[in-house]
């Protein structure tokens, strides 16, 4: 498996979706779930206070939080593109989303 080879080469990689509420990281199989993680941790959260596009990005194996064009780099880099790359590919503005992933 690439993750497990990844892993014994000490590399860094892209784990899971993430978005950023304010000091908080909270991560999903894709954006979408960590919205439902946060509407479950915050009671009637006004949707006006939702993390927009700019604050969300990845969780990577060293347990960072990368925006989505660092989050493009490090998931080229490491061959973890599997659909879409010809869409989402846009040079130096390339940006991941969940579903270049899984």
């Amino acid at each position: 498996m690439v993750y497990l080879f990844l892993i014994m080469e000490n590399k860094e990689f892209i784990l899971c979706a993430a978005i950023m509420w304010g000091d908080v990281i909270i991560s999903g199989y894709r954006h979408g779930d960590c919205y439902k993680t946060l509407d479950a941790l915050v009671e009637d959260i006004p949707e006006r206070t939702y993390p927009g596009r700019e604050h969300q990005g990845f969780l990577t194996s060293k347990n960072r939080y990368v925006n989505r064009k660092e989050g493009w780099k490090i998931a080229s880099e490491n061959n973890q593109i599997k659909f879409g790359k010809e869409a989402s590919d846009n040079g130096d503005d390339s940006e991941l989303i969940s579903e270049n992933l899984y």
